[in-house]
């Protein structure tokens, strides 16, 4: 599969899917503020939301949305899961909710603001290249089942756990399996297509 952003690294299983039961809540999450967990999980929650298309127009209030009930409940926060899997809940059901409303469905097209989406520095020609990724990712998303999408999005792009999905999600971790299993079929064979389409342009230009 083509390779996609990380934020992190993890023992895998045999399928890809990481089982590890072993990732405790950090005890000291539940001693940060609210502004310290603000700037550490912004770019986290503005991805999520970004990626399960909220129109570029709705993006800052939606993820604000996600911060106000962020700060709402921290003082419950008991610390039984990990701050970023708690966060990740949290926006799961608010971007959820958001997309359900008749007048706020997904939008066809990603964020024009390239410069929110690249680090600075980046030269045009990679500009360009991550453009034509975030394309594909979009299209292959597109082609997901809701469940899938959910599963893709959390696992290969943001890196949680198999443990931290299943619990956000509420599902058991073979339906996980299966569902990741599947979502990566739809993108390994729309990253296919794409290669193939682009070595025939290649050879009509060359």
């Amino acid at each position: 599969m083509a390779s996609l952003p990380t934020q992190n690294e993890g023992a895998r299983s045999a399928d890809g899917v990481d089982i590890d039961h072993g990732d405790p809540a950090k005890p000291e999450a539940r001693e940060l503020g609210f502004r310290e967990i603000y700037d550490a999980f912004f770019g986290f929650v503005w991805r999520y939301a970004a990626n399960h298309r909220v129109p570029p127009a709705a993006l800052d209030d939606v993820v604000q949305e996600v911060f106000v009930v962020v700060h709402g409940r921290l003082a419950s926060f008991e610390g039984r899961s990990s701050i970023r899997t708690w966060i990740a809940g949290i926006a799961h059901n608010v971007v959820r909710a958001y997309l359900r409303k008749p007048t706020n469905r997904a939008a066809g097209e990603r964020i024009d603001d390239e410069d929110r989406l690249r680090a600075d520095g980046i030269g045009p020609a990679e500009a360009l290249e991550r453009k034509a990724a975030l394309e594909l990712l979009d299209e292959m998303l597109d082609k997901m089942t809701e469940l899938q999408r959910e599963v893709f999005i959390l696992y290969e792009i943001e890196q949680l756990s198999g443990v931290e999905i299943a619990e956000i999600l509420g599902v058991n971790e073979n339906t996980l399996r299966t569902r990741l299993l599947a979502a990566r079929k739809v993108f390994n064979a729309g990253v296919a297509r794409a290669r193939a389409n682009q070595m025939w342009r290649d050879r009509e230009h060359g």
